[in-house]
């Protein structure tokens, strides 16, 4: 618990590396484990959730397919378990690794499964988490009217429970539901919410992927800011880059190498994300990774 918990801060506040280490050493000690223990003392198996948080460092340093290991264990494991709250508390960090990963069927239907059994037990704040979960997916996959519906709504519930965990990318996925919609000034206020939180707490996990969803917002509003966007894209590249964060660089060079091939930059484009993607060694049919490969491809043409 010692080390997991160590690991679990050192991510949040984005010391990626550091944060495996702590989260390596917590999975070595897993055999001389006793499940009741820990159950008893903090009422759910923290080395499903630890599992699952792991993940969570695993694809931001790069490791999609490992990452996605990491999930199936620490769901299959909660299940088995029988303990409902050890399930729970899984279920957040694992649906954040499928997301990343573009795996959107598959979020759906760890969301749906928490409401289920949430509703089972009369429990509205783990429904609530299912509610926001669905609303991230929403807002990724072009339902913007649901995804702002939900994710409001859910966070509402949450943040009356005193809950702020996730803060910085739910008001990521909100800010994305806003913009799609149409609602520029909404979503740059909730752009500004997830970047004063970040201040705040130093939750800096997310802080590279904001900043690139601030420069995706200015090239959606109706003023197409290219120079705002290239700002916030070459912000997320400096962030992602001094955490070792390799999804979040990803995405930041190919946001950044788009926006140059509008601009007629080909060659420089190229040169930017051919690295960052040739660092890749797994995870290759993951959405981030497969839309960087189709924007190559078209460049070196």
């Amino acid at each position: 618990m010692a080390n997991f918990n160590m690991a679990s801060t050192l991510s949040s506040t984005g010391s990626l590396e550091r944060a495996r280490v702590h989260f390596d050493r917590a999975v070595a000690l897993f055999p001389a484990v006793q499940p009741s223990t820990l159950i008893a003392f903090i009422g759910w198996d923290y080395r499903f959730v630890g599992l699952a948080d792991r993940a969570v460092c695993l694809w931001l340093l790069g490791y999609p397919d490992a990452a996605l290991k990491d999930c199936e264990q620490a769901l299959l494991g909660a299940r088995e378990s029988g303990n409902f709250a050890s399930f729970a508390h899984t279920v957040p960090a694992a649906t954040f690794v499928q997301l990343g990963c573009g795996r959107y069927d598959a979020t759906i239907a760890l969301a749906d499964e928490l409401e289920g059994l949430s509703r089972e037990r009369d429990l509205t704040l783990f429904a609530s988490s299912g509610k926001l979960i669905r609303g991230s997916v929403a807002a990724r996959t072009g339902s913007a009217l649901i995804a702002a519906e939900s994710i409001t709504a859910a966070e509402a519930v949450l943040l009356n429970a005193g809950t702020t965990v996730w803060t910085p990318e739910t008001k990521t996925n909100l800010a994305i539901a806003h913009a799609r919609l149409g609602r520029f000034d909404l979503a740059r206020q909730s752009i500004r919410d997830a970047l004063d939180h970040i201040e705040r707490t130093k939750e800096t996990m997310s802080e590279a992927d904001v900043h690139r969803t601030a420069g995706e917002i200015a090239l959606l509003s109706p003023d197409r800011d290219s120079t705002e966007a290239n700002l916030c894209f070459q912000r997320a590249l400096d962030i992602a880059r001094a955490q070792q964060a390799r999804s979040w660089e990803l995405r930041a060079a190919t946001s950044l190498a788009r926006l140059w091939r509008d601009q007629g930059k080909r060659q420089e484009a190229h040169g930017l994300l051919a690295p960052v993607y040739g660092w890749f060694t797994e995870g290759f049919d993951t959405l981030d990774l497969k839309e960087a490969k189709t924007l190559l491809d078209e460049l070196a043409r």
